[in-house]
């Protein structure tokens, strides 16, 4: 079981799916939200590869893959900050460039009609229902011997980001820039069952295409999420 911290404070999810069955808990601490930015936008202009930014609780990320070739190419972000022209990522976190976590990004984006624009790039935002579970949550617990053990907010964490329809999990550490993984999809919530399908999976790209449901509820601002990981256990 594991338990996770959902703060746009200290900006940080992936379930590890190592345990024989996962419980999770998320706890969430929210702050204003751009709430004009939060979504999931793609560009698949080449049909091969999947440009994607979801945000959620003012949490940015980037990543490209390819769902029908099975390949994860890269992921990297941070909390968005509006600044007076513009936006900046202080980077957290980079799947190809671990010197490029800690640095502060200026990037351009700008809201377009059913989209946005990044940098040269049109992005069309993926419309879906709203969801409970939209925001950034990291793990802050793990069920170990039938106990609820705290995981206190360190530089290493892994984060979860949903959108209305979309996750991702993140395996960081912001201060020495390791990166251990990343993997995301569509997920559905739908009578206390959450079921995820995997598209991209940097560790292992024979899971992409599964499903996984689990068991989850949210009380008080926490997560609670049980289930077999994507290996059966």
């Amino acid at each position: 079981m594991f338990s996770l911290f959902n703060s746009n404070k200290f900006r940080y999810p992936f379930l590890c799916f190592l345990a024989l069955l996962l419980a999770w808990s998320f706890t969430g601490y929210w702050h204003t939200r751009q709430a004009n930015l939060d979504g999931a936008y793609a560009d698949n202009a080449n049909s091969d590869t999947s440009f994607l930014i979801t945000i959620a609780d003012d949490y940015f990320s980037y990543s490209a893959f390819s769902k029908n070739l099975k390949r994860f190419y890269f992921t990297w972000g941070g909390p968005i900050q509006k600044q007076e022209h513009g936006f900046t990522i202080p980077v957290e976190y980079h799947s190809m460039d671990k010197e490029a976590v800690g640095q502060m990004l200026p990037v351009q984006l700008e809201l377009k009609a059913g989209g946005l624009d990044f940098f040269d790039r049109h992005f069309r935002k993926v419309n879906a229902a709203p969801s409970d579970l939209v925001g950034c949550w990291r793990i802050a617990g793990r069920m170990q011997n039938g106990e609820m053990r705290e995981m206190p907010l360190a530089a290493r964490r892994t984060l979860k980001l949903l959108t209305d329809n979309r996750f991702q999990w993140m395996a960081i550490n912001i201060e020495t820039g390791e990166f251990s993984g990343t993997g995301g999809g569509t997920y559905t919530l739908k009578n206390g069952v959450y079921t995820e399908t995997i598209e991209f999976f940097s560790r292992d790209s024979t899971r992409v295409g599964q499903s996984l449901a689990f068991e989850g509820k949210v009380e008080d601002g926490k997560w609670f999420h049980s289930g077999k990981s994507s290996r059966g256990e």
